[in-house]
């Protein structure tokens, strides 16, 4: 019961966790309770789960299962970011649930896949359930199957793709389950509910029978559609509509079968002999070269390839082959080719129409059905745009059938179409041809006429074809009519034009009040023959208007004008006329708008004397009064026609010409500025007057900025225009000129092409105006044409804007244009297709000529294109050029024409990219551009053609495309989505081994994703292999974060009917989530929507409002610890810069938007500075109450602030260090410790603000430094600040210094970092420093070194000038007089406090020594004296008592010294006994040094009491399980696994024995050592360290634990046992190859040697041998070869070859033999030049054997000669000359010198010392430091022991030598402890005699001493233990009971210290 109570205190999430099942059933019901009851869906609790609900769902208890499962569904439904769990769980509901006997459990799983499709995962939840169907048990396959039936069953074909559902269904039908055939039969039934037909194909090879079953089910289906039952979150909201939808019987989803087929390949198929075939003479061998293509035809999808040659043969043969029956098959064939290829044979449609359409004059239905279906399946596979020149052309031909065929090929394509896809501009000229065959004389051509129409008129409606039906009379037009009845469209869809609301229209038309109707009305054609009545009515009632004008008009303004008024308008008195306008102007502005007679009233002001009124009061009111009418009333068409004229008149008036045009102006608001135009300049240019002419224009120029340019009839200006540029009068030509500069704002540089016919003097001053007019958008409109008016002028004003709209575009449509297809004849094609290439030249040149002459051609070039396509792969790259210039010529020539040659040479363009020429590929790009611009993107980027270019690996080809790409996309409002097609080569280009194509790419990928998106391009990195997977998912995360915005859609401005822009042809994707905010932005361009476009800011406002009060900071589990992650990989941008760079700025904001509230992101990133000020304000206010989310963002927020500290506003930055303080003290309080990677970012930066001039920063970053070190050790913060002493900012340096002397002060010499030598000596350069504040701060510094150590500064700061030298001196003197005893006593307690660290609750490694505040403030308030403390611990034995006894010169006042009871010193010194302790929870306030602190930790890792082990372990764990931090262990790898092997070995022979010791303690505590081992040796770094005697013994005490029967009694023993298998698999793959093979070796030898153990040992031994000589083909190159080869010869001296075949077994001798056979295979004969680590190789067969391997001979006589020399063999002198001996050993102490390579050199040099034993190295040690003779000393001692541990060779050493471990030099070794303490030692006079080491000569002499394994592991634990007595020691850790393990101090000594002092003290009386 125990037990249970213990894990029911647990918080839930452990509960979840917890080994015993009941405890995680009882987490799982808990945790149900918990997630229905958490309301907000983005709360922190759901973090908690996010990595358990797998472990929910695949519970090995199945009673918990089942609660998990319910826990888990329930998660699923109520988290916000459940979907990230969606791959997980998924799979493991498949492998673990779906397997279960218990149908609950079956269904839970269901559920939850359900959900997650729901939650919008739905691709992710069919690719685990295909996965599923690849199982072994057939239970999981059946329940994937039925799974996936029902999904697709409640969610749809829609959602549940059917694709690769359909491609696995046959695999199912052939499977040995009849439960899995009959599940996969059920899902048929439910994919062919949805899809029909569609499924049939991909099932035909299914076995007969069930295929039979199938047939039989699916006849009972029901025909009516399956609806969707179940909705994804995002279709919530739709679900009512779409349940009404359905109950109206909603629209089937259908599924094209065309998608659910795989290609078929078939060029490769054709026959060989095919083309050759194809031109024979006998008909029956054409015959037979088209039925074998036919044949290939026939499939119903083909691969996507080059047809060109293909379509070319077959269109060959229908146009000229006599043989009918052949042009039947030719056209069959391009039929399927067609069919089968869809939008890929687009390019050839435009060749192979034509032909087909002249073909139809064959009378034989045979041929002509075949023809039909060929033009009509090429139809779908193109559009009109591409083939109505084609068309056009043989509508006017001679031959009946052909215009007949033509026509009926129109009507079957226009059933195709929708109104979108038959635009007015295409519908037009079909129309206007149709409408000459109506009147045909041949009957079949006209009913073919009135069908093609009448199917128009059905797809478009009446209203968009009656325009263009104007000329015919009733008669047709009721045919029409009644043709468009008989029409069905394909689909079943309806036509746009109903007739029952034209009718409606007209009838409600025809009452309108008689002056607002307008001319165009009332001859209207679209009333059927049911309002005859009324339309004769209506005609007559307009006559009557117009007849009787005059007195209508006089009646109905009576009613709304006083009479007064109407009697005096045309009084010869000019004030009554004036008064008369005054009523007339203040009635028409009380009038309302109904109710007012606009035509009445203007004819009543046209009423004499009208428009020639003398006064100019009187006609300046008048025309204010038009304007009123106009802006007021519905003023009409009709009304304004009154009154232009008299406007027109008087524009150029200097008095009245300002009312008039504004007249003007609200007649275009009315009636529109086009029409109104057009009327305005022809009257002006009617008359003579030039005033009038000039201001007309002048005030179109005008009109044009405020009303845009839409709808402007461009071709009836430009007559008038060019009468204009030819008057006599400056005036008008100036305007003219002003005019064309507004019009060209709008159309660009095609409106120059109108006047190049004009003289050069005029042609240079239109010029000069569009030069103004370069690079200056058009303004944006500020009039709209009112909708009232445009509604009642209805179609006249809507075709007005299809024809005239004044787009760039559209202009090349009014030019005329020459046919040139008679010039392009036969033989100028076989000109520049000629073998020679000055032919070719000479064709191309007249083609050049042909353009220039024609200057703007037809789109009919005849054969051409394909002509100039061969070209472009020309051998001649001159050749090549001239091509690409006259297809730049073409661009221009055949503007929009260009676009249906996109295809056939266009993108033979983008080939030419791929050249290896640069000037090539320029023009060819300039090509390019010249194309895109005629004929814009979206032809380019439709069908495969772009994709298969980037499929082509040329790296110059993919470069340019994907630049193109990147500069285009952008500016595109929508693609086509075959841009997808272009993912996968994009994905390939990120990965190019080219660094240019992947820069391409990367800039690429943002536009890519702004019109795919985000997600669909993450679905498609699917297919990528995991690593290129993980690379491409981050660069698409980067590219996120940089993505454009999509660009606004142009509004339709002016004309018309007002402003609402005009749909897209393709419909434009919902904005992603992230672009929703731009476009709830945007005002709506519509005038009508004025007043909704106000209210919006203000609700966003509020909703802003709302948000705020939600929390700033979101809480992500690991989410820093992800960033740290990706940093370290390099996969984001390190925070290392100079000036932030603008990608820097965005990774930040990018980072930010996942854990920042997305209003505090917008404000610290906003331009303005106050909003920063404001965000930092409520950060402030909110740093207390989320300190906890402000921790998990501290990384972000620090880096947010570095941006900070680059801006120059002092009011943002004094805020900045304001938060800053209370940020580091709210981190203080709550024992947090800054990691590195928050520091590295943060730190440098703070640091450049101490240089800053105003007093106030300064002060408050040397306050926040202050505080800095209480959150981050001093001893990193010291590197930081010497850095910042390099600055060229003189305050900076000074300011550092200073920070430097008070951590100095504060800390001691442990701070100084990597070296206080080092440092001193950087500190001190700065004495010399020309800047006075810095001097004084070096010196500073310097002193308050001094008084820290003393006259060992001296040594420190290396050599100084005289004159700095003097400065210091002096400055030390006038300290050492100064110092303020209050400050000395105070320091000397924070001493003494800092060696009593009381505080030991905080957690590990959470925060570094928490120093007492006060002592850094107060040595920072003393550092702002000059002066510096004297020491504060006054030190006895400091004084260099020779240096005071031999001046006898100097004379000075001796400080007065403490007088202190030597006596006691006398007494014996009591040295505690090392007494192991439990690890203090918080070591790492014990001491500064992370070293001190790892060795302490890892002297614990072999305690005696189990739980201080496994505490140790578990804080070892901790460091190495954070990457960041796992490198500290870096060194001392063999003492931690030294100490794991003794506790392996404690448990081994103690635990395991101990009936007393609970045995769950050994397995957790064998848990511990292996978790650690597992993590050491998967960091590949760390692993390498293990030296070969340790990894010997681990692998020894590994195999041990594998064979202890004991441990598999145990519980979870044999757990225990399997992880040892992994963690010997791991250590075998990870550690160094070298030391791992020796290890192995000796231990084989050692397991051989003895008897005493089990036989099994040597067996796994030699298993692992055979495992590692696996590995060496990949390991053979780092392996020391040398090393390897003297261990097997040391095995072959104890076991030679005969003694080894005595052994019981004989595969030791095969492992060996296999060993050295493969080191031969490798290395062949070199291997022999690796012996040369033997001494003696007549000790074994080694050599002999490796020969007889190699089987070499003869030459390697001479490697035995000196063989059997003593081993130095020739001294030095005979061997070489001393200079190369110098020059050896320079290179050797070089390399030891260097950081990199010092451990190989020190390999060297011991080396070479065993070579030549007499080499004098004394001359090349005497220059160095003592610092670094102790280091070479400590590492030849290191290689040594190494080396005794391989030669095995049982000798009497003496005393083993301890083993030094190396670590980096910033870390202090435990052997610098020992020094230090030797030092100690001596400066009291105490021996040193205890443990004495040999001199590095007679280390270096000696031979090396062999130690066994287990003397080397004493050795390596004394020395453990060593270190650990001198860190009790050191830090005073005193323990109860004290024995004399040391010899006291002498006396004598002591004796000798009080004389030396009495006698110095009598000297200076």
């Amino acid at each position: 019961m125990g037990d249970e109570s213990e894990w029911m205190k647990l918080p839930i999430d452990q509960k979840c966790e917890h080994k015993i099942w009941k405890a995680r059933l009882n987490g799982y019901e808990e945790a149900l309770k918990l997630f229905q009851k958490i309301e907000d869906e983005k709360s922190p609790e759901w973090g908690k789960y996010l990595g358990l609900i797998k472990k929910f769902v695949t519970d090995s208890n199945a009673v918990a299962q089942l609660k998990g499962l319910e826990a888990a569904l329930a998660f699923i439904e109520n988290a916000h970011f459940a979907g990230k769990t969606t791959g997980e769980v998924v799979s493991g509901v498949v492998t673990k649930v779906f397997n279960q006997p218990k149908a609950r459990a079956k269904e839970l799983g269901m559920d939850i896949c359900f959900m997650y499709i729901e939650i919008e995962k739905a691709e992710v939840v069919q690719d685990e359930l295909l996965k599923g169907l690849d199982n072994k048990n057939p239970k999981i396959v059946v329940a994937c199957i039925e799974t996936l039936r029902k999904a697709l069953s409640e969610f749809g074909s829609k959602i549940v793709t059917l694709k690769p559902v359909v491609k696995i269904l046959p695999k199912q039908f052939e499977s040995r389950e009849k439960a899995v055939r009959d599940e996969a039969k059920l899902l048929a039934v439910e994919i062919y509910k949805w899809i029909r037909d569609a499924l049939r194909p991909s099932l035909q090879n299914i076995n007969s029978v069930q295929l039979k079953e199938l047939e039989e089910e699916w006849v009972k289906l029901p025909s009516s559609p399956p609806k969707q039952t179940r909705f994804l979150r995002s279709q919530q909201d739709l679900k009512a509509k779409f349940q009404e939808q359905q109950a109206q019987g909603g629209e089937q989803s259908d599924v094209d079968p065309y998608e659910l087929l795989e290609p078929v390949e078939i060029l490769s198929k054709m026959p060989k002999d095919f083309y050759e075939k194809i031109e024979a003479k006998k008909w029956q061998e054409r015959k037979e070269a088209l039925e074998a293509v036919e044949a290939l035809t026939k499939n119903p999808k083909l691969e996507n390839g080059d047809y060109g040659d293909l379509v070319r043969a077959l269109k060959k043969v229908v146009g000229k082959d006599a043989n009918v029956m052949l042009v039947s098959m030719a056209a069959k064939c391009l039929a399927g080719l067609a069919t089968g290829l869809r939008k890929k044979f687009g390019t050839y449609a435009g060749q192979v129409v034509p032909t087909i359409l002249e073909k139809f004059k064959e009378k034989k239905p045979q041929v002509v059905q075949s023809l039909q279906e060929a033009i009509d399946a090429i139809f779908l596979t193109t559009t009109f745009q591409n083939l109505s020149e084609e068309i056009l052309a043989v509508m006017d031909n001679k031959n009946p059938s052909i215009k007949q065929q033509a026509s009926l090929f129109l009507a079957r394509s226009f059933r195709h179409c929708t109104q979108a896809t038959l635009p007015k501009s295409i519908l037009k000229p079909f129309c206007a041809a149709l409408i000459k065959q109506v009147n045909d004389s041949a009957p079949e051509v006209r009913d073919a006429a009135f069908e093609a129409l009448g199917t128009a008129m059905k797809v478009v409606g009446e209203k968009a074809v009656n325009p263009f039906l104007a000329d015919l009379d009733k008669l047709k037009l009721d045919k029409i009519k009644e043709c468009a009845d008989n029409v069905e469209l394909s689909g079943g869809r309806k036509g746009a034009g109903g007739g029952g609301t034209v009718e409606k229209k007209c009838a409600a038309k025809a009452v309108v009040p008689a002056e607002s109707v307008s001319k165009s009305s009332v001859p209207s054609k679209s009333q059927t023959s049911a309002n005859k009545v009324l339309l004769l009515w209506n005609f007559l009632l307009c006559a009557c208007v117009l007849l009787y004008q005059a007195e209508v008009c006089q009646d109905l303004a009576a009613g709304v004008l006083p009479a007064s008024c109407l009697e005096q308008l045309d009084s010869a008195n000019w004030k009554d006329r004036l008064a008369s306008m005054e009523e007339f102007q203040r009635a028409v502005e009380t009038m309302d708008k109904a109710a007012m007679p606009c035509q009445a009233l203007v004819r009543m002001l046209a009423k004499k004397p009208g428009w020639k009124e003398t006064n100019f009061q009187v006609m300046q009111l008048k025309l204010r009064i038009v304007a009123l009418i106009a802006q007021r009333g519905q003023f009409s068409k009709t009304s304004a026609s009154v009154v232009l004229d008299g406007l027109v008149d008087k524009v150029g008036d200097v008095k009245c010409g300002g009312n008039a045009k504004e007249g003007l102006t609200a007649i275009g608001e009315a009636c529109s500025l086009p029409w109104t135009a057009e009327q305005v300049v022809s009257m002006a240019f009617s008359q003579k007057n030039p005033k009038n002419q000039a201001e007309t224009l002048n005030w179109l120029s005008n009109a044009m900025k405020e009303f845009g340019f839409a709808g402007i009839n461009v071709k009836g200006f430009i007559n008038n225009v060019k009468t204009a540029l030819g008057a006599t009068n400056p005036a008008v030509r100036t305007a003219a000129i002003t005019l064309l500069g507004v019009m060209y704002l709008y159309m660009g540089a095609p409106l120059r092409m109108f006047f190049e016919d004009e003289k050069p003097a005029l042609l240079a001053q239109i010029d000069a105006e569009f030069e103004k007019m370069q690079g200056q958008s058009p303004p944006p409109p500020i009039r709209f044409t009112k909708k009232v008016a445009a509604e009642e002028e209805g179609a006249e004003v809507e075709e007005q804007d299809e024809d005239a709209g004044g787009g760039g575009q559209n202009i090349m449509d009014l030019l005329p244009r020459t046919d040139v297809s008679d010039k392009i004849t036969t033989d100028l094609v076989s000109k520049i297709g000629d073998k020679n290439w000055k032919i070719r030249k000479e064709g191309l040149d007249e083609v050049a000529a042909i353009i220039s002459e024609a200057k703007f051609i037809m789109a009919n070039i005849g054969e051409l294109p394909l002509a100039l396509k061969g070209r472009l792969s020309d051998s001649n790259k001159i050749l090549v050029q001239q091509t690409l210039s006259i297809l730049q010529q073409l661009a221009t020539a055949l503007g929009p024409g260009l676009k249906q040659h996109v295809k056939a040479l266009g993108i033979p363009i983008i080939t030419v990219l791929g050249d290896s020429k640069p000037n090539v590929r320029a023009t060819a790009m300039t090509t390019l551009q010249a194309w895109v611009e005629q004929t814009g993107m979206k032809d380019w980027l439709e069908g495969e053609d772009l994709s298969e270019e980037l499929k082509r690996e040329n790296p110059f080809l993919r470069q340019e495309v994907l630049g193109w790409l990147a500069e285009k996309l952008p500016t595109q409002r929508t693609v086509p989505g075959d841009l997808m097609l272009c993912i996968p080569q994009l994905y390939a280009c990120l990965e190019d081994r080219n660094g240019d194509v992947r820069k391409k790419a990367q800039d690429a990928l943002p536009t890519f994703m702004m019109h795919l998106g985000y997600d669909k391009m993450t679905k498609a990195t699917g297919k990528l292999k995991p690593a290129s997977k993980d690379q491409v998912v981050s660069m698409l995360e980067k590219a996120r974060a940089v993505m454009p915005a999509k660009p606004a859609a142009p509004a339709k401005t002016g004309g018309g009917k007002g402003s609402p822009p005009s749909p897209p042809e393709e419909p434009i994707p919902p904005p992603s989530s992230k672009d929703k905010d731009n476009n709830g932005s945007k005002k709506p361009s519509s005038k009508g929507k004025a007043g909704a476009a106000g209210k919006k800011p203000v609700s966003k406002g509020l909703k802003d409002d709302e948000d705020k009060s939600g929390p700033l900071f979101i809480l992500i589990a690991n989410a820093k610890e992800q960033r740290i992650k990706e940093e370290k990989q390099l996969k984001i941008l390190k925070w290392n810069f100079i000036t932030p760079r603008d990608e820097y700025v965005e990774q930040l904001k990018t980072q930010m938007s996942t854990c920042f509230a997305k209003w505090l992101q917008d404000e610290l990133f906003h331009f303005d500075f106050q909003r920063h000020v404001k965000a930092i304000g409520v950060m402030i206010e909110r740093l207390e109450s989320e300190s906890e989310a402000t921790i998990s963002c501290l990384d972000l927020i620090l880096k947010w602030f570095t941006l900070r500290f680059f801006d120059t506003n002092t009011t943002v930055l004094m805020k900045v260090l304001e938060y800053l303080k209370l940020l580091f003290a709210m981190l203080n309080r709550e024992n947090y410790h800054l990691t590195e990677y928050e520091a590295n970012s943060f730190v440098p930066y703070l640091i450049l603000k101490v240089g800053e001039s105003k007093d106030v920063v300064r002060k408050d970053v040397r306050a926040i430094l202050a505080m800095l070190c209480k959150v981050y050790p001093a001893s990193k913060v010291f590197p930081f600040l010497m850095d910042g002493t390099k600055s060229k900012n003189s305050k900076q340096r000074a300011e550092c210094l200073e920070e430097l002397g008070c951590l100095i002060e504060g800390y001691g010499m442990n701070v100084c970092q990597p070296t206080p030598a080092k440092s001193l000596k950087e500190i001190a350069v700065h004495i010399g420093d020309r800047d006075t504040s810095v001097r004084n701060a070096a010196l500073n510094t310097v002193v308050a070194v001094y008084n820290v150590c003393g006259d060992q500064v001296y040594k420190l700061i290396g050599n100084l000038s005289e004159k700095d030298m003097s400065m210091l001196e002096e400055r030390i003197k006038r300290s050492a007089k100064k110092a303020p005893t209050a400050v000395a006593k105070q320091t000397a307690t924070d001493r003494s406090q800092k060696e009593h660290p009381t505080n030991s609750n905080a957690t590990f490694l959470r925060k570094p020594a928490q120093e007492d505040p006060n002592k850094l403030n107060q040595a920072r308030q003393n550092a702002q004296h000059t002066e510096s403390l004297h020491p504060s611990i006054p030190k006895e034995f400091q004084l260099d008592l020779d240096m005071i006894e031999m001046d006898q010169g100097r004379v000075c006042e001796l400080p007065d010294l403490v007088q202190h009871k030597l006596d006691e010193l006398l007494e014996p010194i009591m040295i505690p006994e090392p007494k192991m302790r439990s690890v203090s929870p918080h070591f790492d306030e014990l001491h500064n040094s992370t070293a001190s602190t790892i060795n302490f930790v890892i002297s614990q890792v072999a305690s005696g009491d189990i739980n201080t082990s496994i505490q140790a372990l578990a804080q070892i764990d901790e460091v190495l399980r954070q990457e960041d931090k796992a490198e500290v262990m870096s060194g001392h790898i063999d003492q931690f696994l030294i100490a794991t092997i003794m506790q392996l070995r404690l448990i081994n022979s103690t635990h395991m024995a101990d009936d007393r010791v609970d045995k769950k303690d050994i397995i957790k505590l064998y848990s511990c050592i292996i978790g650690n081992m597992l993590s050491l040796f998967s960091m590949e770094s760390l692993a390498r360290e293990a030296s070969m005697g340790v990894l010997k013994d681990l692998m020894h005490g590994l195999i041990t634990l594998m064979l202890d029967s004991r441990v598999e009694d145990v519980e979870d023993g044999t757990q225990v046992i399997r992880s040892v298998n992994l963690l010997v698999i791991r250590v075998l793959e990870k550690s160094d190859q070298t030391n791992m093979i020796s290890a192995l070796l000796v231990l084989l030898q050692d397991t051989l040697v003895s008897t005493a153990g089990s036989p099994m040992v040597s067996e796994l031994v030699m298993k692992c041998l055979w495992r590692v000589i696996r590995f060496l083909p990949e390991t053979i190159n780092n392996i020391n070869l040398d090393r390897i080869l003297l261990d097997v010869h040391n095995f072959m001296k104890v076991f030679p070859k005969e003694k080894l075949k005595q052994l019981k077994s004989d595969v030791p001798h095969r492992t060996l033999k296999t060993l050295l056979h493969t080191l031969c295979k490798l290395t062949g004969a070199k291997i022999l030049d690796h012996l040369s680590m033997i001494e003696n190789r007549n000790e074994s067969e080694l050599e002999a054997h490796l020969r007889r391997v190699v089987k070499h001979s003869g030459n390697l006589a001479g490697l035995k000669s000196d063989r059997s020399n003593e081993k130095g063999g020739l001294r030095i002198d005979d061997r070489m000359s001393k200079a190369k001996v110098s020059d050896i050993l320079s290179e050797i102490f070089k390399k030891i010198g260097s950081k990199e390579n010092t451990k190989e050199g020190l390999t060297e040099l011991y080396e070479y010392k065993q070579k030549y034993s007499d080499a004098d190295l004394e001359p090349f040690l005497k220059n160095t430091s003592q610092f670094f003779q102790s280091y070479v000393e400590r590492g030849l001692r290191m290689i040594e022991s190494e080396r005794e541990g391989k030669t095995r060779i049982q000798t009497t050493a003496g005393t083993a030598v301890p083993h030094v471990v190396m670590v980096s030099n910033e870390e202090l070794k435990p052997a610098v402890y020992y020094e230090r303490l030797k030092i100690l030692r001596q400066r009291q006079g105490l021996e040193n005699t205890s443990r004495q080491r040999p001199t590095i000569s007679s280390l270096l002499s000696s031979k090396p001493s062999v130690a066994s394994s287990t003397d080397m592991l004493q050795s390596k634990l004394s020395q453990l233990k060593e270190s650990r007595e001198l860190y009790m020691q050191e830090h005073n850790v005193h323990s109860p009971t004290h024995t004399n393990t040391r010899s006291a101090s002498p006396a004598a000594n002591l004796d000798d210290l009080k004389k030396r002092l009495e006698r110095i003290k009598s000297k200076r009386q």
